[in-house]
């Protein structure tokens, strides 16, 4: 046998495949930029290439699968799935997004982080079937994750849809109860200019026959419109399960399931009771095949964890992190703001993406901030910061009797806090928010302990 007839024959997939081998990425970030390079687009919004991969790749999962889409309250009711449902000892995986530091924040199972180097062959299998198809980062990022966890033995499957929903690559995959959470204006380009026009998008991760959990207390009638024309079970806020609750504990009530003196969740925010019960409604809808106790819901919503909503970190001055970065989510967030007691000055920290809502953005939370440092941020979608000083100066002068707002701009989101911090007194705090990249920007090493400029020159502390 000839060199290459060797070739051939240690390559079973024969020799095309062998040589592509060769050249594939050894590493996750050598395989996130091989992603980045194949599609001319960031978004293309199609599921043929998915679900013609999803086909390829023999993708199917043999455990309940609970897929979660929204505008806003995403990652806090995944992230609540995934503790109550671990704390009742089951096994759970949980695909989430986008990530603030690192890309293996995406993929968890049983709440570790996947490795980078246990995603290098869920990676490859995607390359060796996609062929011609020309995959979006988004795209195949996510059937990578998706064949991670369909070959780890789980009892169940979370996964946190990105933009819409009809049309979003998780939709490739048939989920046995589907969650809405909260509905708003944004992404308006591809989803529509109004809430009936976002809930139909959003509305098509349900499945005929199978529970469609809606936590939006108002929600659109096109979600319910479009969830009676294909059949589904739809579980409605107010009518199907619902919550009450006083400053000491909560109640939850299903349709056949009701757990009395629950302990707040560990997450912070006026708007977490929502995603709570929306989160127990869909583990209601799969009782039959994994039951809960009410001490798994318990200490599941006392342990749950996830970064950047609405977080506090000690130190002095306070400090607030919060990706919200649409005016509903910068709604609540202005509303958590006003409720943490008095601080006599209030720094913002922001960056946004430039087709974002920006005026509605700062309009919602304006009346609370002193001081403006404004952020760049290392992507092209990205507003710049003297964009941002526009929009700010623009949104405070239409306040009456306002006056000039302090703004300062700046190269990151690291740069903005440093110099806030070196401004600030131990009574003030200081707000980071607009964007994950944002957020991301002042997490990369580690949640950042705040000590006031006059308190680290002072020794006896």
């Amino acid at each position: 046998m000839n060199f290459l007839g060797c070739l051939w024959a240690a390559a079973p997939e024969g020799l095309g495949f062998w040589f592509l081998t060769m050249n594939l990425p050894s590493d996750l970030d050598g395989w996130l930029a091989h992603c980045e390079r194949l599609h001319p687009k960031t978004i293309d919004m199609t599921l043929e290439r998915v679900r013609a991969l999803v086909e390829r790749l023999g993708l199917r999962f043999d455990v309940p699968v609970i897929s979660v889409a929204g505008t806003n309250g995403k990652g806090s009711t995944c992230a609540m799935l995934d503790a109550v449902a671990r704390a009742a000892g089951w096994r759970v995986g949980l695909y989430s997004k986008p990530h603030l530091v690192h890309f293996e924040e995406r993929c968890r199972i049983n709440g570790e982080m996947v490795s980078g180097e246990a995603l290098l062959p869920h990676f490859e299998a995607v390359e060796r079937a996609r062929g011609d198809l020309t995959l979006t980062y988004f795209e195949f990022t996510t059937l990578a994750i998706l064949r991670a966890l369909a070959t780890a033995p789980l009892d169940l499957v979370i996964l946190e849809v990105g933009l819409g929903g009809r049309l979003d690559a998780v939709n490739a995959i048939d989920a046995d109860c589907a969650v809405i959470t909260s509905i708003d204006i944004d992404h308006v380009e591809y989803l529509g200019p109004d809430r009936e026009s976002i809930g139909r998008e959003k509305a098509h991760i349900a499945r005929t026959g199978r529970p469609l959990v809606v936590g939006d207390p108002m929600a659109p009638t096109s979600v319910v419109d479009y969830a009676t024309e294909i059949g589904a079970d739809l579980w409605l806020l107010g009518r199907d399960f619902n919550y009450s609750g006083d400053r000491q504990q909560w109640s939850f009530s299903g349709r056949g399931r009701r757990w009395n003196a629950l302990g707040y969740p560990a997450l912070r925010g006026a708007n977490q009771l929502l995603n709570a019960s929306a989160a127990l409604a869909a583990l209601e809808t799969l009782r039959e095949r994994l039951p809960l106790t009410a001490q798994a819901v318990r200490l599941g919503l006392a342990s749950v964890e996830l970064p950047g909503r609405f977080q506090i970190v000690p130190g002095e001055p306070a400090l607030v992190l919060d990706v919200a970065h649409n005016p509903h989510s910068v709604a609540a967030l202005a509303l958590n703001l006003d409720q943490m007691g008095f601080f006599q000055r209030t720094f913002a920290v922001f960056g946004a993406m430039h087709d974002k809502d920006l005026a509605g953005v700062v309009a919602k939370v304006a009346h609370l901030v002193d001081d403006w440092l404004l952020t760049d941020l290392p992507l092209p979608r990205a507003a710049r910061a003297s964009e941002l000083a526009q929009v700010v100066e623009e949104a405070v002068a239409q306040r009456p009797g306002a006056t000039p707002p302090r703004v300062s701009l700046h190269a990151s989101p690291a740069a903005a806090l440093s110099s806030a911090l070196a401004q600030a007194n131990p009574t003030d705090r200081i707000v980071v928010f607009g964007s994950f990249y944002t957020v991301g920007g002042v997490l990369k090493d580690g949640p950042p302990r705040l000590v006031a400029r006059h308190l680290a020159r002072d020794p006896s502390r």
